[in-house]
Formats: C-alpha cells, structure tokens, sequence
C-alpha cells in the first residue's frame, strides 16, 4: 500500500517536529507514518508529531536505543518485527466506554434486535461483529443489551464476533475486569446482575459475569488484511477507527464491510464517520450514523 502524504519533500528531513529525550525528526516522523499506514492504514501527517513522540519515546528507553533514527531502522527490519509490532499497539487509539454513543444501543434493541431474536428463537443464525472492539465495552454493550430481550441467548444459534488488531488491548477485553468509573453508564440493575467485584494485582475490579462472555469470541484482525470469515453479519459495529484512516481506504473499508453484511443488515459507525464512495449507493442512512444495507442492486 502507497501513503498517502502530507509530508512536503522539499523541507528538510532532518528538521526537529518534536523534541525532549530523543529529537523527532521530519524523516523519522515519515518513516513511522508509512509503516504505520502500511501496515494498519493509519493516516498520520506532521501535526500527530507530538502524539507520536509522546507514545514511543518510552518504548525507544525501554528497548535500549539512542533515538527515533535508530529506532527506524530497527522496525523497518526483519530482526524489528516484534518491535515494529509494539509501534503499531503503541499508536493505536483504544478509548471507548460502556454504551458509548447510547442511540446505536436503543437503536438496537427496539428496532433490530426482535426481529434476529424471532429468528433465533425459530433456529435461525445471528451474528454481530464488533470490528474494533478495544478493551471489550463495545461488544460486552451489545452483549448485554441481547440479553436483555433474550436472557438466555447461548441457549440459540446467536453469536457476536469481537476483533481488534491489538493483541494487548484483546488480553485485557477477554479478562473483562474494569475499574468502578468505567462502570458509570452501565445501569445500577445490570451492574449488579453482570458484574462482580473482584481482586487483581492488587486491585479493586468489575469483572463482567461469563453468561456475558459465552456469547462473544475475541479473535486478533487487522482490518487492511484478509477477512478469515464470510459472514453474512446481521450487524457490524466500526465506530471511531474509520476516522483514523485516509479517504480512499475508508471508501475501500465501507466497501468491504457491504460484502459481510446479509441484505437489511445494519452498520454503525462513528460520530464523526460517513459512508463515502460507490458504497454509499448500497446503504440507506435511516439515523444518526446508522445504516442499514439494501442490497448489491444499491437504489434503483
């Protein structure tokens, strides 16, 4: 994959964009832009210098080196693959909540979720992705409201699929411990029927209940590769990493995303997401970014 970039060759490479223990140069902070669109299709250009230089300045200390140049070469090497694979969870953005962008979770419940729990109920299959799923909010959030309507959900064919390209970040979601403040906008009634209060390293958790967990599967995916799986998805949650990508890959990601979903599926993006490109024909936007797929025949 090419970058597309904002960085201007004709000022000087060696030029500091951002400085403290190590300098941060024009050359180095391209050179981690490329990699990181290569390999993740992260857009960076040169006013994410700081929030580079504050995300890996520890993990440069930390493996030894003098700086960002010798860190360069490090993980654009076969021997820097394991490093290169911290950079990517390092530059990574993992902040989410329970219920975070409530009107998809009402959406959810009220307008798609009988009718998939009618069909479950009749045998019929269900399946939701959580295509970014952090630290596990996002797909516990669902998890919780099937249960819900459907208090034994595992009983039938009704699964939820929760990916994300940072196998740390997975770790921490398949533990499914959080601290008390995370559990803010969860209602006191789920609270205290899902969670309980556990110890770990030391400190006080919530940990979700495994009624919860039984109904989603954690597997590691990197959205610029290869899909392992098929579909068809009743609903796709991708909210809030759509934003980090160019133009051309969010039209390729939407695009995608069409092929997994079955015929009047729905897709739920980011507040400060739109579908964009050709695929936009095959979605109708029925509310605030909610989408429902019409089909590969798009609007006559």
């Amino acid at each position: 994959m090419k970058l597309s970039t904002a960085f201007d060759p004709r000022l000087s490479p060696d030029e500091c964009l951002a400085s403290g223990e190590y300098p941060l140069t024009r050359r180095d902070l391209s050179e981690i832009a490329a990699m990181i669109y290569a390999d993740a299709g992260i857009y960076l250009n040169e006013s994410k210098a700081s929030l580079v230089y504050s995300r890996l300045s520890k993990h440069i200390r930390n493996l030894g080196l003098k700086g960002f140049r010798e860190y360069c070469e490090l993980v654009s090497s076969p021997a820097g693959a394991a490093a290169r694979r911290e950079m990517l969870s390092h530059l990574t953005t993992n902040f989410t909540r329970f219920f975070r962008e409530n009107h998809h979770f009402d959406h959810l419940k009220t307008e798609v979720l009988p009718e998939l729990i009618a069909r479950a109920k009749a045998g019929g299959r269900v399946r939701i992705w959580s295509a970014a799923c952090s630290d596990g909010q996002e797909p516990y959030s669902i998890a919780l409201t099937v249960l819900s309507l459907l208090p034994n959900a595992t009983d039938y064919d009704f699964r939820i699929l929760a990916t994300d390209i940072d196998p740390k970040i997975l770790a921490q979601a398949r533990l499914g411990a959080y601290d008390a403040t995370a559990l803010e906008t969860v209602n006191p009634a789920m609270r205290k029927q899902f969670f309980r209060e556990v110890e770990i390293d030391g400190r006080q958790k919530w940990q979700i209940d495994d009624r919860v967990k039984k109904l989603i599967t954690y597997n590691e995916l990197n959205l610029m590769a290869q899909w392992p799986f098929k579909g068809p998805f009743d609903v796709i949650f991708c909210r809030n990493v759509v934003i980090y990508f160019d133009e051309p890959t969010q039209m390729t990601i939407w695009a995608r995303f069409s092929g997994m979903l079955a015929e009047g599926g729905h897709l739920y993006i980011g507040h400060s997401e739109r579908v964009s490109g050709e695929a936009k024909a095959l979605y109708d936007n029925i509310g605030i970014t909610t989408y429902r797929y019409i089909g590969k025949g798009g609007r006559a």
